[in-house]
């Protein structure tokens, strides 16, 4: 009980603190006030569950990361998953897991796309 009231707390202090931001503090962070209600209230591994099923889909974290609006939309789909299950039982094959396993994955076609998609050149 009593952690259950901690974490109560804790998100109360968050959501507060989101309420507290700035426009400029949102621009610089380039996510709405809503997106970052919605971040608050999804499971904590998020981050690192699409950084590894797109690992299974041949994409580097770099990639991953490169186009911030992209990474905001990744993370926003599997923050919805219904499939959770199937994705850490998958996720936890480590590098036995493959992408043609993970049909269940909402990024599936973006990591595909993704990994597809030719590497920015270097500027010089």
């Amino acid at each position: 009980m009593f952690e259950r009231l901690r974490a109560m707390l804790h998100h109360h202090a968050e959501a507060a603190e989101i309420d507290a931001l700035t426009d400029r503090d949102l621009d610089d962070l380039g996510m709405t006030r809503d997106q970052l209600r919605a971040f608050l209230r999804m499971p904590k591994d998020i981050g690192q569950r699409v950084t590894a099923m797109a690992a299974i889909f041949g994409v580097s974290e770099v990639e991953l990361k490169r186009d911030h609006s992209q990474w905001l939309d990744f993370l926003t789909v599997c923050g919805h998953c219904a499939d959770r299950t199937a994705c850490a039982s998958e996720l936890s094959k480590g590098d036995a897991a493959h992408a043609a396993d993970c049909g269940f994955c909402g990024n599936r076609e973006s990591f595909g796309e993704l990994r597809r998609r030719p590497a920015p050149v270097a500027a010089r």
